[in-house]
């Protein structure tokens, strides 16, 4: 089988755990323990978040004073490098010697027009005390919206239209390579107004399961695995009604409600993939990944 699996940002970086190198390596090392026996059998595409990676990087931008923060898609870029090089560097380690593994920075194309650029929604880099949240606003026309006790920069997270690199991820896959791409979403892009051809950065960040379904449709995947910190998806999670959903079709998982964010991104993209290709989207727990490719655990959305 083709298999697309996308590995949460936070499963990488969990908001308990220090900002160091080691962590991130160390979660990594376990996300690659998980994934590497699969490679004898399936070819393999990884997609990652980068949400704390980013404002690891957004903070440490603010400890320069005077200096320019990177704009938001040059912190995607260098997150897609810094992770994918965790992975890649794990994955070979339990992979044999000749099979290859690739990390590739990603663009995904976004629409100028898209109404997410009118309402900006998503959190990004640090939290900053109401005052200086105003001076950045007058100064640099961000957004902030208040997140707990603080106010953080919000932008635009607008649907992703096109994987730019999806000929040499592809090109890839059928050399037999474990692909890495798409990391945090991708790097998003939009082409310019007045230079036709040339395409530019954007201050957006593009949802990563979203992003991952369409990898997922764009090399012809058999399956498609959105791997996060719980065992499937719950109705009425924490409440005395909680249940969980096993298998299910697409039209009925539609119908039921929830939370931007939480599960909500990752129902959306498993309903998208199983509807429009008939094939199975999972979402489940990075342990049972073995049990979810072979259909025996977490929730798997396919058509009756």
């Amino acid at each position: 089988m083709r298999i697309v699996i996308a590995l949460g940002g936070n499963a990488l970086l969990r908001r308990s755990d220090p900002m160091t190198t080691e962590v991130q390596r160390r979660n990594v090392a376990v996300a690659a323990g998980a994934i590497a026996p699969l490679a004898a059998d399936h070819d393999i595409v990884i997609v990652h978040g980068n949400g704390p990676q980013v404002g690891l990087l957004s903070l440490q931008a603010e400890a320069y004073r005077g200096a320019e923060p990177y704009p938001l898609d040059v912190l995607d870029a260098g997150t897609q490098g810094m992770i994918g090089y965790l992975i890649q560097q794990e994955l070979r380690s339990l992979l044999p010697p000749e099979r290859q593994v690739a990390t590739l920075l990603t663009m995904v194309v976004v629409d100028p027009d898209d109404p997410a650029f009118a309402a900006p929604t998503k959190f990004v880099g640090p939290v900053y005390h109401k005052d200086s949240a105003d001076v950045l606003a007058a100064t640099k026309g961000w957004a902030f919206r208040q997140d707990g006790a603080g106010w953080r920069r919000v932008v635009p997270s607008p649907e992703p239209r096109r994987i730019l690199e999806i000929q040499p991820i592809t090109w890839l896959l059928e050399r037999g390579a474990v692909v890495i791409c798409a990391g945090g979403g991708g790097v998003p892009i939009m082409y310019s107004s007045s230079r036709p051809g040339t395409v530019v950065g954007v201050e957006a960040v593009i949802d990563k399961d979203l992003a991952s379904e369409l990898v997922a449709e764009d090399v012809d995947a058999d399956l498609f695995v959105m791997a996060t910190d719980v065992d499937c998806v719950y109705l009425h999670w924490g409440g005395p009604e909680q249940h969980r959903l096993g298998r299910v079709t697409p039209e009925a998982l539609a119908g039921y409600h929830f939370a931007a964010g939480s599960m909500g991104p990752k129902v959306e993209a498993a309903v998208r993939f199983a509807a429009k290709t008939g094939r199975r989207a999972a979402i489940g727990a990075l342990d049972d990944i073995a049990g979810i490719v072979a259909g025996t655990a977490g929730t798997n959305v396919i058509r009756a």
